[in-house]
């Protein structure tokens, strides 16, 4: 067990030398009121060398995509070129304040209109915003235009239908636009129950909210279908994009029948994903929904770039400045060096990867819907809870002793003991026979030694934690 930054600490050491201040001194208590000092604040006293020693070993413990494989299923954790996080350190992208007035923002104000226009063509939209800082906040974004169709058009529609496989963000999404969420049923192929749609679709639903290819990693195929259903009752069809890595360069969205799309580039377009951010969620739209895209929106009149807020039929802003820009330099780098047949190429990989693991995996683990998958195949291990009482949470825990991270597990929450895996386009054969090889190895310890996986994690530098007491009590800071 490592210590503790304070248990390294020893009375007198220090980690820098500051020089004698040569400024004269002023008495403290008439610049800063005395309530408002403390000579009390208990730090560590460790010497330069402990101190760099500490932290350097502190970060070997973290787990990224750049350490190892990281398969988290419906959030594509994967590896992205380096190239793109220089391109967004360039100065010209850095040093400019976000409300620098459009003279002064020539440069970023075209490449963001230009990620637009690229994005609408990828995806085959009329229009979209790159306001929405993520995935949810694009979420919102798409309803909110939704809501502000109908109210211009005079219809009140108190509902919004979301599959039983959406991400999880879609009923807040939904619901913070005022609407009631309704539940779709999938069928037994894992799509949408086209006679259950039927049944929920009235004038009265706004439209439906639909994840393609679902947290299943399934593609829609009824998807015609389902737009005719939503359509012909007057609705809107949006699609969660999330997973547009499956997708990209293969289909676009528009021409399915979606009104609307939410991206996220932080997972497909070249953003390392997780901890909270950076992120962006763009939102394209139909050119019947354009009217409402927030503004300010970016436009380019005698080859000089602006900003207009001119668009009575607006939503309004969703974002303060004017989005992450970052990310957006990321995305536009990513899109233009791959070009057309390079984000083919990807999902493709993405597509042949999952489907790879779902073969090699199918024979030890549960597939309860045995179809060509997209990004991310799901398996249940409820067939080790049967057999030995191992449950998923076991073999995730367990799998960190064979050095990978973990898949999202117990999600989709159709599929009961759920195990989802999205191997993303960047990872070698080697890379998912190992992964495959451990997987199929605590298949068979859960048969042959199923107490060791059920106290796994064995080489980890905390070891199996109280998950209940940890989310009712939770112990987050140290005291002497």
């Amino acid at each position: 067990m490592m210590d503790l930054i304070f248990e390294k600490s020893r009375q007198g050491r220090t980690a820098s030398s500051i020089p004698e201040s040569d400024v004269p001194e002023t008495k403290i208590d008439s610049v800063i009121d005395k309530d408002l000092l403390r000579d009390d604040v208990d730090l560590p006293e460790v010497s330069e060398l402990d101190l760099i020693r500490h932290y350097t070993a502190l970060s070997k413990r973290n787990f990224g995509v750049d350490v190892g494989f990281y398969p988290l299923g419906s959030c594509t954790m994967k590896y992205n070129p380096k190239i793109d996080e220089e391109v967004a350190r360039l100065p010209g992208f850095t040093s400019l304040h976000p409300y620098a007035p459009p003279h002064f923002s020539q440069g970023n104000l075209h490449l963001m209109l230009e990620l637009q226009h690229v994005l609408s063509e990828i995806f085959g939209m009329a229009d979209f915003t790159l306001q929405p800082s993520a995935g949810a906040h694009g979420e919102l974004t798409g309803v909110m235009m939704i809501k502000k169709h109908f109210d211009t058009k005079g219809e009140t529609r108190s509902s919004i239908l979301i599959p039983d496989t959406a991400h999880g963000t879609n009923p807040a999404s939904g619901a913070l636009c005022g609407f009631q969420t309704v539940t779709v049923r999938s069928n037994d192929e894992g799509g949408v129950d086209i006679g259950h749609l039927r049944e929920l679709m009235t004038e009265d639903v706004a439209g439906l909210m639909l994840t393609n290819p679902n947290t299943l990693g399934l593609f829609e195929r009824n998807i015609e279908t389902v737009a005719d259903i939503v359509h012909g009752k007057g609705g809107q069809l949006y699609c969660d994009g999330a997973n547009a890595n499956a997708f990209m360069g293969q289909t676009k969205p528009g021409e399915l029948g979606f009104d609307v799309i939410q991206l996220n580039l932080h997972k497909t377009f070249s953003t390392p994903h997780g901890c909270g951010g950076p992120g962006s969620g763009p939102v394209g739209v139909a050119k019947h929904l354009v009217p409402y895209l927030p503004v300010p929106r970016i436009s380019k009149q005698d080859g000089i770039y602006t900003l207009s807020d001119g668009y009575p039929d607006s939503i309004g802003k969703v974002k303060a400045f004017f989005g992450n820009f970052n990310v957006m330099v990321k995305a536009y780098a990513y899109i233009r060096s791959l070009g057309a047949e390079g984000l083919k190429r990807t999902s493709e990989m993405a597509v042949l990867n999952a489907n790879y693991i779902k073969e090699r995996l199918r024979s030890h683990y549960d597939l309860p819907y045995d179809r060509v998958c997209m990004h991310e195949c799901v398996f249940s291990g409820r067939n080790q809870v049967k057999e030995s009482n191992v449950y998923t949470s076991d073999i995730a825990k367990r799998l960190l002793d064979y050095g990978f991270h973990p898949p999202t597990i117990y999600f989709p929450m159709i599929v009961p003991e759920a195990l989802m895996i999205e191997p993303n386009e960047t990872e070698s054969k080697e890379t998912l026979d190992a992964f495959c090889d451990a997987m199929i190895a605590i298949a068979e310890e859960a048969k042959e030694d199923p107490d060791r996986v059920k106290s796994a994690p064995h080489s980890t530098p905390v070891r199996r934690l109280d998950e209940v007491l940890a989310a009712r009590k939770p112990d987050v800071c140290w005291s002497k």
